[in-house]
């Protein structure tokens, strides 16, 4: 029988280069945000990127809970939205899968905006801020403020996630009230109606080459078999920055890609986390369409 907290194979492996963090470090990270972030992954099918030779080697996603995934490691077989039947993936319940997945070297952890139990209705709506290489951090920044505004006036309590690469991501919980197609309708309309009143900075356009210099507004996360990166997970960069979730106030001080493995760890020691109350202030989808379209 094996099991999750089995030992780690090549512990000393090194994931990321710089700043020189190993596979045993790895574990350890998930280990110390376990409290935190199983929470945020409960019931919740994962995609993950996995990276055996380490950040700077070749890497690939996997959907598909690994053949050896042990025994006590939870898994959800879900219909897939295409031709292949079912796709059975792995779940975070408890701190010793967050191990086996280090010891996967999964460097990324991609969630399911839906959770087993109703995997048709969705509990978190996502806009992704995506930002060209030429959108400053003030034009994110102000975009951002004003999705937390639109959401408040639509009865949606916004929260923000700095995600550990180039954008943040602003999310609302939902009651699972709504489908999916209703989730995706609301964050297009948001998106579009964003993008009307800036039309010079932001943009919904799904081709690169016609968003210009524009921010994206990227609501493709809303949908059925889509993710969206998990709070506190790593992302595979230099550096090994971490997405986290920020206090609204912190906005102004902190750029999407500032906390790593080890800025975290000493965050969370200093203070809790600022989702942990986000199941309490679930909004209603079908509300905030009747509020946006009168």
């Amino acid at each position: 029988m094996t099991r999750a907290a089995d030992e780690l194979s090549r512990p000393d492996k090194v994931l990321f280069a710089d700043p020189g963090v190993t596979k045993a470090e790895l574990a350890e990270y998930f280990e110390i945000v376990a409290p935190v972030m199983v929470g945020h992954l409960r019931q919740r099918p994962l995609v993950v990127r996995r990276y055996p030779d380490g950040v700077d080697g070749a890497g690939f996603v996997q959907q598909q809970a690994p053949r050896n995934t042990p025994d006590d490691v939870e898994t959800v077989s879900v219909a897939a939205d295409n031709r292949r039947g079912a796709v059975r993936h792995l779940v975070v319940d408890e701190a010793g899968t967050l191990r086996f997945l280090a010891n996967q070297a999964c460097l990324e952890l991609h969630r399911w905006l839906s959770r087993a139990d109703r995997i048709d209705n969705p509990d978190l709506l996502v806009l992704d801020l995506d930002p060209s290489e030429h959108v400053t951090l003030a034009v994110l920044r102000r975009t951002a403020r004003a999705a937390a505004e639109l959401f408040d006036t639509l009865g949606l309590t916004p929260y923000l996630m700095a995600t550990g690469s180039s954008g943040y991501h602003v999310v609302a919980p939902l009651d699972r009230e709504a489908t999916f197609q209703q989730a995706r309708e609301l964050a297009r309309a948001i998106a579009e109606k964003m993008a009307e009143d800036s039309p010079d900075e932001l943009t919904t356009e799904q081709r690169m080459a016609k968003r210009g210099d524009r921010l994206f507004l990227d609501t493709g996360r809303n949908a059925y078999g889509q993710t969206a990166v998990a709070p506190y997970s790593p992302r595979a960069r230099a550096g090994a920055p971490v997405a986290t979730p920020l206090e609204w106030d912190e906005l102004s001080k902190v750029e999407p890609d500032h906390y790593d493995l080890l800025a975290v760890r000493r965050r969370l020691a200093q203070k809790p986390d600022p989702w942990s109350d986000i199941a309490d202030h679930a909004g209603s989808v079908a509300s905030a369409l009747r509020r946006l379209s009168s």
